[in-house]
C-alpha cells in the first residue's frame, strides 16, 4: 500500500472532521486537537509496552503484536494530522528521507573543488602547512599563523579578544579546515590575496569573486565559526562527540544557501566541524603547532 492510499483511507474513518471551515486558524479546534492528543497518547502506549517488556522480559510474549498495533495507530494519527493541515503524507515521507540521507550518508563520488576550472593562480593552494605560534607582539602575547611553505606570516596576530583564556585565538584553523575539507573559505582567500605576499589572485569573472569571496561571504564564514565555537564550548569542545546538533547544521546550511558551498550536505558540515575542532583542541592543548592540509585528498591534521 502506498502512503497516499493510506492517507485517503484513513481520512474516511476520521470521526472528527472539520465542522467549520471559516473558523479562525489561530484558534485550536476539536478536529485538530483530537488527533494531536491521540498521537501523543499512542506514543505513550508504545512506551508502555516497552516498559512491560523491560519488566517481564521474554514472558511478555505478545510484545511484537502490541508494538505493531501501537505503530499502526501512530501511523493513522500521523496521516490524520497531516490531513488536518493540508499536508501530503507521501511528500512528507520523501522530504524526510532526503533530510536524513543528507544528514547521515557520506556523499558518493569525488568531492568537487569550486575553483578547479580556474587558472592555477586563482585556486586555493592544494596543499598547505601553517605553524601556529605564540609571539610577543606590541607587548601582548598573540598567535601568529606562519605559512611554512612560503616562509611568511599569514593574517593578523590574534588574541582571544576575551577576558578569559578560551583558545579562540586559534580559530583560523577552522578556515583551514573549511578549505581542506569543503574546498571553500572566503576568509582564507582574503588572507592569501594580501598584497604583501600575494599567493592567489581574485577569481574571475569579477561578479563571481564579489558574490563568493566578498565581504558577505567572509562574514558568513566568520559567523559559522563563531556559532560553532559557542556550541563546541558547551559540549566539551566536541571531544568524543560524533554527531553535532541538527539545529546548528541546518542553520549553517541556511546561512550558506546562496553561496557555492550551499551544495554541501549536513553530513559534510558535521564531518568538517568535528575534524576541524579536533585539530583546534590539539593547538589549544599544545599552545600551538603545525596544521597540514590537502584539498585534493580532503585531509587536515595536527603536528607538534
Amino acid at each position: 500500500m502506498h502512503l497516499k492510499e493510506f492517507q485517503e483511507r484513513a481520512r474516511s474513518t476520521d470521526q472528527t472532521r472539520r465542522a467549520n471551515t471559516d473558523s479562525d486558524p489561530k484558534t485550536p479546534t476539536r478536529h485538530e486537537v483530537v488527533p494531536l492528543l491521540g498521537l501523543v497518547g499512542e506514543v505513550g502506549g508504545l512506551l508502555g509496552e516497552y516498559k512491560k517488556r523491560l519488566r517481564d522480559g521474554e514472558t511478555h510474549r505478545s510484545f511484537p503484536e502490541e508494538v505493531a498495533e501501537e505503530l499502526g495507530d501512530i501511523l493513522w494519527y500521523v496521516a490524520n494530522v497531516a490531513d488536518k493541515f493540508g499536508l501530503d503524507l507521501e511528500a512528507i515521507a520523501a522530504d524526510n528521507l532526503r533530510k536524513v540521507s543528507d544528514r547521515w550518508l557520506r556523499p558518493e563520488g569525488r568531492r568537487r573543488l569550486y575553483d578547479e576550472e580556474l587558472p592555477v593562480s586563482q585556486r586555493l593552494p592544494r596543499r598547505f602547512e601553517y605553524r601556529f605560534e605564540e609571539r610577543l607582539v606590541e607587548g601582548a602575547s598573540k598567535v601568529v599563523m606562519v605559512d611554512l611553505l612560503r616562509g611568511v606570516d599569514t593574517g593578523n596576530p590574534l588574541t582571544d579578544n576575551a577576558y578569559d583564556d578560551d583558545g579562540y585565538r586559534f580559530h583560523d584553523v577552522m578556515h583551514l579546515a573549511f578549505a581542506a575539507l569543503l574546498g571553500w573559505s572566503p576568509v582564507l582567500r582574503k588572507l592569501l590575496r594580501n598584497p604583501a605576499h600575494k599567493v592567489i589572485e581574485n577569481r574571475t569573472p569579477a561578479e563571481v569573486d564579489d558574490a563568493e569571496d566578498g565581504g558577505r561571504g567572509q562574514v558568513v564564514e566568520e559567523a559559522i565559526v563563531a556559532a560553532a565555537y559557542v556550541y563546541a564550548s558547551e559540549h566539551g569542545f566536541l571531544y568524543g562527540i560524533e554527531a553535532i546538533d541538527w539545529q546548528l547544521l541546518r542553520h549553517i546550511q541556511k546561512m550558506t544557501g546562496k553561496l557555492e558551498v550551499g551544495d554541501r550536505s549536513t553530513w559534510e558540515w558535521n564531518d568538517t566541524l568535528l575534524r576541524g575542532f579536533a585539530v583546534w583542541r590539539d593547538l589549544r592543548d599544545h599552545s600551538g603547532g603545525t596544521v597540514v592540509g590537502d584539498l585534493e585528498r580532503g585531509t587536515i591534521e595536527f603536528r607538534r
